[in-house]
């Protein structure tokens, strides 16, 4: 019997987390409530019901929120209302690679900062600024960062906020994973700290269904007719049938009763790969220990081809990201990827023991030549 393929590459949520069951219950009594105005055309703001619980949980006026086809639809959008060819949009380095394509497509320059410790470097960020620099934008993953699983301390958070009041730049806030988190205590939102110049984003793909393909911002007021138009010329709308599915399993309280079940099916593929990096890593790399999120990140502290480690780890029966695809400015050969969401624990273990295996043998090689 050949040896199984682990493949860390996408952050997705394993089938068992779907509650099928439900979701063809809400769908019945979708039909049965809403059914002509789901079927039908409608404003491209979104499921209205949706959008004022969106409203209510952000505190803020219905008419400051959209739903889209997913997040990422919406930041496509944001960057097509908001950029235009040769202006500047700041990210972290790392970041969600699909975000820096987005971005790029608009014409944007994308500038990245080094996550450190402490966030992004803010200090390099506010040299920029004074020195004129001036971004349309900030994007920011401040929760168990896709890809690096950081968390961004709440000083930085507070720095972020007061460079984005004081130069005039928006902040892309985008938390799909914030309401995963497995142990430690919540960190204010940097839309809770700003929320004149933050964009808050999010989706259900992550505690839901990504199929569903329903995400959201929270806009600050100018941003709403601008997004609103561009959505009413690009689509009409959105699905609101998959819309008011969401609404109605929110509703029914079955989101409140999944997510403690999420959180226990996660946490221990988290905690082993925390506790398979202890023990197989060491001397190797450093890695980030979030505390929730779908990702472990790793950085090899000895330098090694990208190409040969992505080959090497194919042959060992292991499959991985190009490490380089989520940074925009830097080296990011030395950086793994891990996502542990879709992964038993047994393939988790499996996994790392291999990727251990694999960066000793190319360690040992770049050292004798």
């Amino acid at each position: 019997m050949s040896e199984p393929v682990i493949r860390f590459t996408r952050g997705v949520p394993p089938p068992e987390t779907f509650p099928k069951e439900r979701l063809a219950e809400c769908a019945c009594a979708v039909l049965e409530k809403y059914g002509d105005v789901v079927l039908q055309y409608g404003p491209s703001a979104g499921f209205t019901a949706l959008r004022q619980w969106i409203a209510a949980e952000s505190g803020v006026e219905e008419s400051r929120t959209i739903i889209g086809q997913g997040s990422l639809h919406l930041q496509d959008m944001l960057a097509r209302v908001l950029l235009e060819p040769g202006d500047v949009a700041y990210v972290e380095e790392p970041t969600y690679d699909r975000t820096v394509t987005l971005l790029r497509r608009s014409g944007a320059r994308v500038v990245g900062f080094p996550l450190g410790a402490e966030g992004p470097d803010v200090e390099e960020m506010e040299r920029r600024l004074k020195d004129g620099e001036r971004p349309k934008l900030f994007y920011v993953i401040p929760d168990f960062q896709n890809p690096s699983g950081m968390v961004i301390p709440l000083e930085t958070r507070r720095c972020i906020a007061e460079l984005a009041r004081e130069y005039d730049f928006w902040i892309i806030e985008d938390s799909p994973y914030r309401r995963l988190r497995y142990a430690g205590e919540d960190v204010p939102a940097l839309f809770d700290l700003c929320p004149e110049r933050t964009v808050r984003m999010s989706s259900f793909s992550k505690l839901i269904s990504p199929g569903l393909r329903v995400g959201y911002a929270v806009l600050p007021a100018p941003l709403t007719k601008p997004l609103l138009k561009y959505a009413e010329d690009s689509y009409i709308n959105p699905s609101y049938f998959n819309q008011a599915i969401v609404y109605e399993y929110i509703q029914r309280g079955y989101l409140d009763e999944a997510l403690p079940f999420l959180k226990s099916l996660y946490a221990p593929r988290l905690q082993a790969a925390l506790n398979a990096l202890d023990r197989e890593m060491d001397g190797l790399a450093d890695w980030v220990r979030p505390q929730g999120g779908f990702f472990v990140s790793v950085v090899l502290r000895t330098a090694v081809d990208a190409d040969s480690l992505l080959d090497a780890a194919a042959k060992a029966g292991l499959i991985l990201s190009d490490g380089r695809g989520f940074y925009v400015e830097r080296d990011g050969s030395r950086f793994i990827r891990l996502p542990f969401c879709a992964l038993t624990v047994e393939e988790i273990e499996l996994g790392i023991q291999r990727l251990a295996q694999v960066v000793r043998e190319l360690t040992t090689e770049t050292a004798r030549r």
